[in-house]
């Protein structure tokens, strides 16, 4: 990969704002997050490993000029990033410290 690939990427810090099940989806949660200049929704798949109580108020890194999909039905605008291991463990990608939502990763 080359440099110029790695910029066309916009990561972003966002806070969660709020968190509620998908209808149509056990495995996938419904997701409010501000950056910083907007507030978007995002799917994720991630309810195994979180619940909403500890996502809500989590700043997390998200890939903010993914094109939006629908995922069962809701429009998913942007990608949270999160690590997983050969042994299934999934953690979502977090600032070590406290930052201005909207804060560019790069």
């Amino acid at each position: 990969m080359k440099y110029e690939d790695f910029e066309k990427l916009d990561l972003r810090v966002a806070t969660v704002k709020k968190v509620e099940d998908h209808p149509n989806a056990d495995k996938l949660y419904v997701l409010e997050i501000d950056l910083g200049n907007e507030t978007r929704t995002i799917v994720a798949g991630i309810k195994k490993y979180y619940t909403k109580e500890e996502l809500i108020g989590k700043q997390i890194i998200v890939l903010a000029n993914l094109e939006a999909a629908k995922l069962r039905g809701i429009e998913s605008n942007g990608m949270l990033l999160a690590a997983s291991d050969e042994k299934g463990n999934v953690i979502v990608l977090t600032p070590d410290k406290q930052i201005d939502n909207g804060s560019k990763i790069g």
